[in-house]
């Protein structure tokens, strides 16, 4: 009985760590462990570009924020962080392309390149501390675990395993072996990994032990992240269809079939209350209601919606490659603003309470806010 306990306390214990505070960081992609890129906060009804910081390298890699730094990476191997005010703090080389957004964990700054090495380096020097690697390229973001005092690490790999490594020496604590590609950041929540790859298939394993609990047989493709919201898990796949999948029973609850003029579906379901939005390759954001998956509306623009958005409580934030950065009404899916970069956008926003960061894929870090007074 006292075994039962104890397990069970440790269970619980799971949680997204500490310091994941919306307001003031934005330390992983998407926000938060469980990937819902919702935000408790209203967004700027009329925000306008603070600074632009050009770095002269092609980037599809997101920031993140951390302590009051933007992190990221590019084309050419470099991770850079940059302080609020548009400037380089430091850059540090790591070889192969970064097309993932970092993650910044206990003052780490971890990212996975395309010659298969995952990196960790310290936050305030940009030092490599450890690197760990695998049998091939890692093409999406890490995401981060803790249960009592164990903590780990897990990202996915085109060598056909999710990893798992302890964040203080980068060492292997587990491997889950699928049978293709895995693209897509892993996301976790109470205790479990969900997670999706080229296999077609979504794993739910256990998040210390990498134990797998169970499987959903999708058939296409899955190249982009599940989002887990009230033991459900919100996805797209390559073909454009879209799904709920109840994470107790493992079943299917709702599907939105693709239609003949469907793309894929790259980037993340954003959840907040009973809606969820996401972008597809055919141009358009669509918002579906959580709990039927019945359309409430679409909005269409001239380019590819490759990344995710970001929802607060009555507003939509997202890029396309059109070059345009939006924010709509979460309601009815009325622009409210717009502004447009100049070159496609296909990243991930970072937000944090009064300001909000998108990077294009001329690589250029942009911050958007209220100018002072």
């Amino acid at each position: 009985m006292n075994r039962i306990i104890a397990i069970l306390s440790c269970i619980m214990c799971l949680h997204i760590p500490e310091g994941y505070s919306q307001n003031g960081n934005w330390p992983l992609f998407h926000g938060n462990s469980a990937l819902t890129g919702s935000i408790s906060f209203e967004l700027q009804s009329s925000p306008v570009l603070l600074w632009s910081l050009a770095t002269g390298e092609s980037t599809g890699s997101s920031p993140v924020i951390n302590d009051g730094m933007i992190f990221f990476g590019t084309g050419k191997g470099n991770l850079i962080c940059a302080g609020n005010d548009g400037k380089i703090i430091w850059k540090s080389p790591c070889g192969g392309a970064l097309d993932a957004p970092p993650l910044a964990f206990e003052r780490k700054i971890m990212i996975g390149s395309s010659e298969g090495i995952f990196r960790a380096f310290d936050e305030a020097t940009g030092k490599q501390l450890w690197s760990y690697q695998t049998d091939n390229q890692i093409a999406g973001s890490a995401n981060a675990w803790t249960g009592g005092t164990d903590k780990g690490i897990i990202f996915g790999s085109y060598d056909y395993f999710l990893h798992c490594v302890d964040p203080a020496t980068g060492k292997m604590k587990w491997k889950t072996e699928t049978e293709n590609y895995v693209n897509g950041t892993p996301a976790v929540s109470g205790g479990i990994v969900v997670f999706g790859g080229c296999d077609g298939m979504i794993r739910i394993v256990d998040a210390m032990t990498g134990k797998e609990k169970d499987t959903a047989e999708i058939g296409v493709y899955i190249a982009a992240s599940p989002a887990l919201s009230e033991n459900r898990a919100y996805f797209g796949d390559y073909d454009g269809n879209f799904y709920c999948l109840d994470l107790k029973t493992h079943r299917i609850i709702w599907k939105v079939p693709a239609t003949d003029n469907s793309g894929a579906v790259l980037g993340i379901p954003a959840v907040h209350g009973n809606y969820i939005v996401i972008g597809n390759e055919d141009k358009n954001v669509y918002c579906y209601n959580a709990t039927t998956g019945k359309s409430i509306w679409k909005y269409r623009t001239n380019g590819r919606i490759t990344g995710s958005a970001v929802i607060s409580p009555s507003g939509v934030l997202f890029g396309s490659t059109d070059g345009n950065i939006y924010i709509l009404n979460l309601a009815d899916g009325q622009k409210i603003w717009s502004f447009n970069t100049g070159s496609p956008v296909s990243s991930t926003p970072a937000v944090i309470s009064g300001r909000f960061y998108f990077l294009t894929q001329d690589g250029r870090l942009l911050a958007f806010g209220t100018k002072p007074q």
